[in-house]
């Protein structure tokens, strides 16, 4: 039996997501799928940038090519283009000439002196909270025609499910990371409080105390502080045992 396209692209993606570590290399591995399924399905060279926006912010986060992230660049730098008004509009979004399209003349301006002439904009559905886009690029008028946006939103659709996993996954990493470096700083600022009890002979509550006026009167981070007194005593870093 032989597998449909949407089926091979689907194991694609899930080697994609396997092997990667983080939703920007997730992303930047596939804008290469995509630039090449467009390239093939146009007859010539696509390039790809991919625009994450997460919490009301929107980043370049990857590309087919250094010079695909560039030009994805462009649309941040300038705030507007077909990138941004498919994540608005939900739908794709054709800039099919930059030099006789009126919407976006700044924004076009630096595609020409890029040797972009067409743009086509393909958002991707990830939840309440966060959305992507792929953002194409083609050297040259009439590469982008009913027929290959038709393609592009069919990728789009199927790499959907596979970004918000990605997306999923980057998340529960960041609130682990950041569990970690909240359990750290805790770690500190006990052993710091610790010594303090014992070299002054007070209370828990007084030596956190003195541990915050320090802080205050050097104008550091209260970790900081604590890393430093836990440092010339035992000579070490503070170290958190515990397992994630």
């Amino acid at each position: 039996m032989t597998n449909s396209p949407e089926h091979e692209l689907l194991l694609e993606l899930q080697d994609l997501i396997i092997g990667t570590g983080s939703v920007a290399d997730f992303l930047g591995g596939l804008s290469i799928i995509a630039a090449s399924a467009l390239s093939r399905s146009a007859g010539a060279t696509v390039e790809c940038g991919v625009t994450l926006k997460h919490a009301r912010k929107t980043t370049t986060v990857g590309g087919s090519t250094e010079r695909a992230v560039h030009l994805d660049r462009i649309e941040q730098a300038v705030g507007d283009g077909p990138c941004l008004a498919a994540l608005k509009a939900a739908t794709p979004v054709l800039l099919a000439d930059v030099r006789s399209d009126p919407r976006w003349p700044s924004y076009q301006e630096r595609l020409i002196e890029e040797g972009i002439h067409s743009v086509l904009g393909v958002p991707l559905e990830l939840g309440e909270n966060a959305a992507a886009v792929l953002n194409f690029f083609a050297p040259a008028t009439g590469v982008f025609t009913e027929e290959t946006i038709g393609e592009a939103a069919s990728f789009a659709d199927v790499a959907g499910s596979a970004v918000r996993l990605a997306v999923r996954v980057g998340t529960a990493e960041s609130a682990a990371d950041d569990l970690s470096a909240a359990m750290m700083s805790r770690t500190a600022i006990n052993l710091a409080c610790g010594i303090i009890m014992a070299q002054n002979r007070c209370s828990q509550t007084e030596a956190m105390s003195i541990l915050m006026k320090v802080s205050s009167h050097r104008n550091q981070k209260l970790r900081d502080v604590a890393d430093e007194i836990v440092r010339k005593v035992s000579g070490e870093e503070a170290a958190t045992y515990f397992d994630m």
